[in-house]
C-alpha cells in the first residue's frame, strides 16, 4: 500500500508538471505568433492603446473605438468622423484640424487636448471631461455639449460660435453649452 501512495503522488506531480509545461508552451506560442490568440466576438469593439503615437492624417472614420486610449498621441489632421468614441481617452492629445464630425464622444476624456481648428460638427460630447481642453477656432455647429466639464472661459468662447441642433440628440448647441 505504501508503494501505491508513492506512485499516485509521483503521478500527481507528473501531471501537475505537464500542466505547467503546457501552459508555458501555449503562452509562448501566442506571444511569438505561433498560435492565434482567442478572437473577440464578432461585432464587439476592441479597445486599443495608441498612447504617445504619431498618427498624423490617419483615417479612423466610421469605426467603433470604444474605450480606446490616445493619451498624448499626435493625431493632427486625422479623421474620426462618424466613429464611436465613447469612453475614449484623448488626454493631452494633439487633435489639431481633426475631423470629429458626427462622432459619438460620450464620456470621453478630452482634458488637456488641443482641438484647435477641429471639426466637431454634429458630434455628441455628452458627459465628456474637457476641463483643460483647447477649442480655439473649433467648428461646433450642431455639437451637443450636455454635461461636459469645461472651464468658464472656454465655455464663454464656445458660446460665441454655438449654432445648430444636434441631429442625434435633438439638443441645440447653445442650450447644451448653457449659453445664457
Amino acid at each position: 500500500m505504501v508503494c501505491r501512495v508513492a506512485d499516485s503522488q509521483s503521478g500527481l506531480q507528473w501531471r501537475r508538471w505537464l500542466g505547467y509545461l503546457l501552459a508555458v508552451v501555449v503562452w509562448v506560442g501566442i506571444a511569438w505568433g505561433w498560435m492565434p490568440a482567442i478572437a473577440p466576438l464578432e461585432g464587439t469593439a476592441q479597445a486599443a492603446d495608441y498612447n504617445r503615437e504619431a498618427l498624423l492624417e490617419r483615417d479612423f472614420s466610421n469605426q467603433d473605438l470604444t474605450d480606446s486610449s490616445f493619451t498624448k498621441a499626435n493625431l493632427r489632421q486625422s479623421n474620426f468622423s462618424h466613429s464611436n468614441l465613447q469612453g475614449v481617452s484623448f488626454f493631452g492629445a494633439n487633435l489639431e484640424r481633426v475631423n470629429l464630425e458626427g462622432a459619438d464622444l460620450r464620456n470621453a476624456t478630452l482634458d488637456s487636448a488641443r482641438l484647435v481648428d477641429a471639426n466637431l460638427t454634429n458630434a455628441v460630447l455628452e458627459g465628456a471631461f474637457a476641463f483643460n481642453a483647447q477649442f480655439d477656432r473649433a467648428m461646433i455647429d450642431g455639437a451637443d455639449f450636455t454635461d461636459v466639464l469645461l472651464r468658464d472661459d472656454v465655455q464663454q468662447k464656445l458660446c460665441k460660435s454655438a449654432t445648430g441642433t444636434n441631429p442625434t440628440t435633438g439638443r441645440q448647441t447653445a442650450e447644451s453649452l448653457e449659453c445664457f
